[in-house]
């Protein structure tokens, strides 16, 4: 791992708790990232917070030790059932669960409890937790909604507030929801308020001032908003030269570990299919998925028992995954801010990455706006024969039973045919 894209300004010599330096220690962190070391010192000194800067560059652990220190200066200790101290807000159930995961390995040995609520799975067990005190609440805004109507907690005695990637809330339509629990707080004044995004768009800003009490601005970019330690190329291939391409490359590059980005559920498993034909073992991460095997495969990836993860955007932001070498978008996405977002899964913590693009006949257009974004032209690569693999059959995704709808008390067959059903699985397989 590099060092270059750390400062020299080390984490003991911040007001950090004891134990925050321990947890530091332990996790082999010594130096803080420019993020870190620009926007801590202003949090410790109770000023609020809005803070840009790449992926990858450290922004969770800054507001988490931020947050930590706020609560462990309190008077109050011991958290009461129902009262958070802390409301962490996250635009997926990905990013909420990686940011529950850094918080668990930073405050395993510190006072301090977690819980962490999102749409999808363990409902009663996440209603669950708030049994207890809990200190550090994590979550999505749907299901945080669902739980706060349920009574089960409430958000006066939140001490300290954090927006994680603002704009993706902006994004994914959630802003609304968003809104709903921070007027349901007590006054900006009365609480350490922190905003994280890697883009700091007017509605992004406009929304710290509204919520926060007078927020520093700490912004970290380079003169371009493309990751500059990312050797960036795109091939032009046709619709049915994509899988051959696609697997050509991997068999000749061999990544060590490479996200594979589509911008539909049904290619991303299209593309898991002919992986797994081919012999490239591969997770995915989809709707399709059920939730406790996305989080598996997640897992798996993390660890590195899988080489390949195939995604759509759901994984582009927020998810720290160490080592990932390449990033193949297999459709380039419509907006340039998501290609930022793809790409930046790799050349994380300072180290090099590389990240190949397919302008296709369907999704070419979107070129020229992603270049206009990140102010430079991607180069151009030849596409020769030696790079098209003949790929081998997909092996196809065993699908769950759809459940059969009621009506009146009674089952209601599913619409399509059994001869619809023999039809679709006599086509022949083509790449």
């Amino acid at each position: 791992m590099s060092d270059q894209h750390l400062t020299d300004i080390e984490f003991s010599s911040l007001a950090l708790d004891a134990s925050l330096l321990a947890a530091l220690d332990k996790l082999k962190f010594k130096h803080c990232t420019p993020i870190q070391a620009e926007s801590i010192p202003l949090l410790l000194d109770g000023k609020d917070v809005s803070g840009q800067a790449q992926t990858g560059t450290g922004k969770t652990m800054a507001f988490l030790l931020a947050c930590a220190q706020k609560l462990l200066s309190a008077n109050q200790i011991v958290a009461s059932p129902g009262k958070p101290r802390a409301l962490i807000l996250a635009p997926t159930r990905e990013l909420a669960l990686q940011i529950h995961t850094d918080a668990s390995a930073l405050l395993v040995d510190v006072p301090l409890k977690l819980a962490i609520c999102y749409g999808g799975k363990a409902y009663e067990q996440q209603k669950q937790q708030f049994d207890n005190g809990v200190d550090i609440l994590i979550g999505t805004p749907g299901r945080l909604i669902d739980f706060f109507k349920q009574k089960l907690f409430n958000l006066k005695s939140v001490e300290v507030l954090i927006l994680d990637e603002a704009d993706r809330m902006f994004d994914m339509g959630f802003i609304q929801d968003v809104r709903f629990m921070l007027r349901r707080l007590s006054e900006p004044e009365k609480r350490l308020n922190m905003l994280f995004s890697a883009t700091m768009a007017h509605k992004v800003l406009e929304l710290a001032y509204e919520h926060m009490n007078e927020p520093q601005l700490v912004q970290i970019q380079s003169d371009t908003p493309a990751v500059e330690r990312i050797e960036q190329t795109v091939y032009h291939p046709s619709n049915q030269e994509k899988i051959p391409l696609l697997i050509g490359l991997i068999q000749q590059l061999k990544p060590e570990r490479s996200i594979i980005f589509a911008n539909t559920k049904h290619a991303t498993i299209r593309i898991w299919e002919y992986l797994q034909g081919n012999g490239l073992e591969a997770a995915i991460i989809s709707g399709d998925i059920q939730q406790n095997k996305r989080e598996s495969l997640l897992k798996k990836f993390h660890q590195g028992e899988y080489s390949i993860l195939v995604a759509t955007d759901v994984a582009s932001r927020g998810l720290h995954i160490p080592d990932v070498t390449h990033v193949f978008n297999y459709d380039l996405p419509d907006q340039g801010e998501d290609y930022v977002h793809r790409i930046g899964r790799t050349a994380r913590a300072g180290n090099s990455g590389t990240a190949i693009s397919f302008a296709c006949e369907d999704y070419a257009m979107n070129l020229m706006d992603i270049e206009h974004y990140i102010k430079t032209t991607l180069p151009t690569m030849r596409i020769s024969n030696e790079m098209v693999a003949t790929p081998l059959p997909p092996v196809r995704m065993k699908k769950t039973k759809a459940p059969q709808r009621v009506t009146d008390g009674k089952k209601k067959p599913s619409s399509r045919s059994p001869q619809r059903r023999r039809s679709n699985n006599s086509n022949k397989s083509k790449p």
